[in-house]
């Protein structure tokens, strides 16, 4: 893996959530991918139960300061930065006052999905794909964690299909089960998406409105597909099955980097 470049985008990250499933492997495989020798870059969204001054969080100003346009409102793009303890790795963090200020992740106190997880979603995925271009780091594999990172394959080959920085990219996701379907309305969240132009075809697995549909808009998007969780739905292996890209088996945690590695170098790049 060494000077492979890979980018990982990620709905959570331990440690600056709690451990999960997607938390957990969304740090652990980068970790092991930068002991091979691969240039890493990590994004999550910069959520309001972050402890900002523990993790030592700090805004990059050179990288902040421009709007993205969101359902025809303008929302300020604000990036932070801290570095991993112990592991020379940074992690970008994708921040606006209005979406990820407040003091939960993806529901409120009694457990109700954030009316605005659509628009949440998809200014994640505009601002990793910006800042990576002010970055002007070109990544050979795109990798995804995680339901609100999982608008990011459709964006790329949508709406930057025609960016350069991007046009060797390899986009990778790993599939887990969810418990929630993300968002509460998805006929807003089509309409939103729409906006920018992407067409209805792209957007079909939105009406079936169930758990598993943020997944497979990701996956139809990806160049290769990991099954994240060791026991995948009926309904989602079914899917993944059917899309014809690559795939690789659930690995545990234990042992998973020889496989990630060969994975990313044989069947990917």
């Amino acid at each position: 893996m060494k000077d492979k470049r890979i980018l990982f985008i990620s709905s959570e990250l331990t440690p600056y959530l709690p451990e999960t499933e997607v938390s957990k492997m969304a740090f652990e495989v980068p970790k092991e991918m930068h002991h091979q020798g691969a240039q890493i870059r990590m994004f999550m969204p910069r959520f309001g139960v972050i402890n900002e001054r523990r993790h030592q969080l700090h805004e990059v100003i050179r990288l902040s300061g421009m709007n993205l346009i969101i359902n025809d409102m303008d929302m300020p793009l604000i990036i932070k930065v801290a570095s991993v303890p112990k592991e020379r790795m940074q992690v970008y963090f994708i921040d606006n006052e209005e979406y990820f200020k407040r003091k939960s992740v993806f529901t409120d106190e009694d457990g109700v999905l954030f009316p605005d997880n659509d628009e949440r979603a998809i200014f994640f995925a505009k601002g990793v794909v910006e800042t990576v271009k002010k970055l002007k780091w070109a990544p050979d594999v795109i990798h995804i964690h995680g339901w609100m990172a999982s608008l990011l394959p459709l964006y790329i080959k949508e709406y930057y299909k025609n960016d350069p920085l991007f046009a060797e990219s390899k986009i990778v996701v790993s599939a887990f089960n969810y418990q929630t379907p993300g968002v509460s309305d998805f006929g807003g969240l089509v309409d939103k998406i729409k906006f920018d132009q992407i067409a209805d075809d792209k957007l079909e697995s939105f009406q079936t409105e169930g758990n598993n549909s943020f997944m497979k808009v990701a996956i139809e998007n990806a160049d290769a597909v990991i099954k994240g969780s060791e026991n995948l739905n009926d309904d989602l292996n079914a899917f993944i099955d059917s899309i014809g890209v690559p795939v690789l088996d659930y690995q545990p945690l234990e042992s998973f980097t020889e496989a990630y590695s060969n994975f990313y170098l044989t069947e990917v790049l």
